[in-house]
């Protein structure tokens, strides 16, 4: 009877662990994440940027091991992979966490996880104040609530993007892409002028200029002649023309300095 009983309680254990489901064979790892292209994000939704335009958007920026890049809204991580490939340190800013765990996998499955960095947060409020290069897939709306940040870039930062511009910017250089990239092909190259409105004093007289981003209009006052000006920077490189003359010189902060010496400028405004 003892082991008829004991039977019986065995068999009984054996029941309740299959109704309930508590047996370690039942339970299911979860499935990797995978991302979708369209998935939803805060800000934009996620479509990836085809590999040989990343590869193409890096040539053109001419990205070295001497570069720190950073990709906004980085998604799936390629851009900043990519950039760490070449050797540049990179940073990757992701807001969906699960973008971001599945950038470092592969970064680190990529061998670059000393290189390739990721963090979770907001685009807006990111500190891009170091980078060399910004290698972006943002659309205009989100590009135009950044021109602030990108303003305060060191002058000679490139920003290289795929198919969009900030509204109103025209591109240093632009072009397309060969091979399999679909419907995104184009990539658009600014680099970041040195910051020269106002009015600034010369041995030829008062130099006014406007500016919107590298393009330069104003005047040359000398005497009661005002002569318009036309002209463009790249960098801390300044062309200008004023009437038949031109000017080519450097912009360090609140000087400017021709190239060949004859001329020199001062900001007084």
């Amino acid at each position: 009877m003892n082991l008829l009983h004991c039977l019986l309680r065995f068999l009984s254990a054996l029941c309740f662990v299959a109704l309930t489901g508590s047996g370690s064979a039942a339970e299911v790892p979860p499935k990797p994440f995978e991302p979708t292209v369209g998935q939803q994000g805060k800000d934009v939704v996620w479509v990836p940027t085809p590999l040989v335009l990343v590869e193409k958007m890096l040539d053109v920026a001419q990205v070295t091991p001497r570069d720190y890049v950073i990709d906004l809204g980085s998604g799936d991580g390629r851009n900043v992979i990519a950039a760490a490939k070449r050797g540049a340190q990179a940073l990757g800013v992701e807001f969906n966490p699960a973008m971001v765990e599945l950038s470092r996998r592969t970064a680190a499955k990529e061998g670059v996880a000393d290189k390739a960095q990721f963090v979770q947060g907001d685009m807006y409020e990111a500190d891009i104040s170091q980078a060399t290069v910004m290698a972006l897939f943002l659309l205009p709306e989100n590009l135009d609530k950044l021109v602030g940040k990108f303003l305060q870039l060191k002058p000679g930062t490139r920003i290289v993007s795929n198919q969009f511009s900030v509204t109103g910017w025209e591109p240093d250089e632009t072009g397309r892409a060969e091979g399999d990239c679909g419907s995104w092909c184009t990539w658009l190259l600014h680099i970041v002028p040195a910051a020269v409105a106002g009015t600034w004093h010369l041995p030829q007289g008062e130099l006014h200029l406007e500016q919107k981003f590298q393009m330069l209009t104003g005047t040359l006052t000398t005497g009661n002649t005002s002569t318009p000006i036309s002209g463009r920077l790249h960098g801390e490189q300044i062309n200008f023309t004023a009437g038949s003359t031109p000017y080519t010189g450097r912009v360090n902060a609140d000087t400017m300095l021709g190239t060949d010496g004859v001329w020199r400028a001062v900001r007084v405004d």
